[in-house]
């Protein structure tokens, strides 16, 4: 769908003097739709939360909570919030399972992912995964201004490799909530296939397309498909 180049110019060096005109009204505008969006559902869905925190600390007895530092427009470090959804040790497990299984280590080089993942806090952890109810910390991420409602999936510092040439792109946008990888496939997209979305999501920006992709959003946590 989008072609890779060796341009690794980020995308408001190839606009006209027109585009570049389009794009500075765009961004304000995309922030203000940011602010206003995650405020209001974080309202509407506050009322959930207590029970999602609740049910992580009766079932499990560790921190609901969970920070992780990810890469953000310009390489900006920040701390991505999420619902816990994996065992406080799960660098451990996932380190003892890369070493003993070629299988779950290929699987895990290709797309970061995987079907049968021992780092999973149980049923809990499974649903809120399935249903992506474990990224709603991620709206005040996108409140202050480290995420945007649409982008990039938010990734660590040895992501960036996998760009190449193309890691300007990534770090010219702001990371988002949801994007095209979470609508086309989640899971079961390859990390080359996710780079490409990445970059053809940078290259061209709209608010039209943003729309889209928040629309096709709300039917992901009914989806099966790619939910692990």
């Amino acid at each position: 769908m989008f072609a890779l180049t060796d341009d690794a110019e980020p995308a408001g060096g190839l606009q006209p003097a027109g585009g570049q005109l389009i794009r500075k009204v765009r961004q304000p505008l995309k922030r203000v739709i940011d602010v206003t969006v995650s405020i209001g559902a974080l309202v509407v869905l506050f009322p959930l939360v207590p029970v999602l925190v609740a049910a992580i600390w009766l079932r499990y007895r560790v921190s609901p909570f969970y920070g992780h530092e990810r890469v953000g427009r310009d390489g900006r470090r920040f701390r991505c919030w999420k619902l816990r959804t994996m065992a406080p040790d799960a660098d451990a497990r996932l380190a003892v399972l890369l070493a003993s299984s070629p299988a779950a280590a290929r699987e895990w080089a290709e797309v970061r992912k995987l079907r049968n993942d021992p780092r999973i806090l149980g049923r809990i952890g499974r649903f809120l995964r399935r249903t992506s109810l474990d990224e709603l910390p991620q709206l005040w991420n996108v409140v202050a201004g480290d995420m945007s409602l649409v982008g990039p999936r938010p990734v660590v510092g040895e992501e960036l490799d996998h760009y190449g040439a193309q890691v300007n792109w990534y770090l010219a946008v702001r990371p988002g909530l949801t994007g095209p990888w979470q609508v086309g496939g989640r899971s079961d997209t390859s990390y080359a296939r996710r780079v490409q979305l990445d970059v053809g999501y940078a290259r061209m920006p709209s608010l039209r397309r943003d729309l889209a992709i928040l629309v096709r959003t709300l039917a992901v946590p009914f989806e099966r498909r790619g939910a692990f």
